[in-house]
């Protein structure tokens, strides 16, 4: 795979848009470089180094003033008769909520489930697009609102559709599967969608089946799967931007300093990384990992929003992030717009609504479906 640079992207459609209230933030935008894989003939990939921009989260208030938003957003999941959803990566505010509200709190496939088996009426999805759509896709019928439904992904920006379509006609014989990381558009034209905590066993079982892969679009998630499965993968060339800069010297230099620490990693995470862990998996698995693995300190190479939740459920055990290379922090500046001010604003106006084309939707929801059908915990 090669590596040039474009012109910085200036897309309207996945500009951040301002959130609709009659007391709108305004900060100053962060640009940063993504991976944007381009099909070559023969097959090869060429991997170009992107730019867009971001806004910088909005900070939330401290005391009286944060209490009164909990409260308020709060009042007003009940009067919208709303149920509030939210990823590990959001912020801790918004998770707590969650859980203090009756919602839920977990991982992508988690919260796709959740979303289409829960009664309520209206749906708030506190992550990415990606999740949003998914949420919608599976119920139609249901109101689904985002704090910023611009929120993007860059493994979904890495994907265009109309490219990514391109790269699966030229290799027709290979089973597509893409991770939930993805547009509805890119998800309706695979043959399989995956989550991290069942991307292994499905690959693994059409691999069985004497399938070749083409998979798409977290090139680290990819290698990791091929690595454990032994399949045959055509893999994508995108990353994300959080989980590519943990830093491996790094991370070796702080076990060696602090022996007995244990690390868990996210398998979106370099394989100089990966095998240095004492535990791979998903968020879910991260969470769960503490129980069962002896040691005061744990290093956690995934996104720093779920410190939150492991602290919560350890509170006897330390819990730190992986160092990273810099440039992020260990942290999604996507999934840090949700907070407290912007899930205030959208409940009051519901102007953030998602939508999916339908025919596009029905499409997207067959792969989706197969997933959960295949996960989905026998009788």
């Amino acid at each position: 795979m090669t590596m040039s640079t474009a012109n910085p992207i200036d897309n309207p459609a996945r500009s951040p848009a301002t959130p609709a209230s009659t007391a709108p933030f305004t900060a100053p935008f962060r640009e940063f470089s993504f991976d944007l894989p381009q099909p070559l003939p023969g097959g090869e990939l060429r991997c170009t180094a992107c730019s867009t921009r971001v806004r910088i989260p909005e900070p939330t208030p401290d005391g009286a003033a944060r209490a009164q938003l909990r409260a308020r957003a709060r009042e007003l999941l009940a009067s919208r008769s709303a149920v509030l959803m939210a990823h590990y990566y959001v912020d801790a505010d918004v998770q707590d909520l969650a859980i203090e509200t009756q919602g839920f709190v977990g991982d992508s496939l988690e919260l796709a489930r959740y979303g289409q088996e829960h009664p309520a009426r209206n749906l708030v999805v506190c992550g990415v697009r990606f999740m949003g759509e998914t949420a919608k896709i599976l119920s139609p019928d249901k109101e689904v609102w985002m704090p910023d439904p611009h929120a993007d992904c860059s493994l979904d920006m890495g994907c265009p559709p109309e490219t990514f379509s391109r790269f699966c006609d030229a290799h027709p014989n290979r089973t597509v599967v893409v991770y939930a990381n993805t547009s509805a558009a890119v998800k309706a034209r695979a043959d399989w969608v995956v989550t991290s905590s069942c991307a292994v066993h499905v690959v693994r079982h059409l691999a069985d089946q004497g399938h070749k892969i083409l998979w798409a679009p977290d090139c680290h998630l990819g290698s990791y799967v091929q690595r454990q499965t032994g399949a045959d993968m055509l893999v994508w060339g995108g990353s994300c931007i959080v989980h590519r800069e943990f830093d491996a010297a790094s991370v070796r230099s702080l076990l060696q300093r602090r022996e007995g620490a244990r690390l868990l990693a996210h398998p979106e995470s370099p394989a100089d990384v990966l095998e240095q862990a004492d535990m791979v998996g998903s968020t879910t698995a991260i969470l769960r990992a503490p129980a069962t693995l002896d040691a005061a300190l744990y290093v956690v190479a995934t996104d720093g929003g779920l410190l939150h939740r492991l602290r919560q459920a350890y509170p006897g055990k330390e819990f730190v992030g992986a160092p990273t290379l810099g440039v992020h922090g260990g942290r999604c500046p996507w999934m840090s717009a949700n907070g407290l001010a912007s899930l205030v604003r959208v409940l009051e106006s519901r102007a953030s609504a998602i939508e999916v084309d339908p025919g596009l939707a029905e499409r997207a929801r067959i792969p989706i479906e197969r997933m959960l059908a295949f996960t989905r915990p026998a009788p």
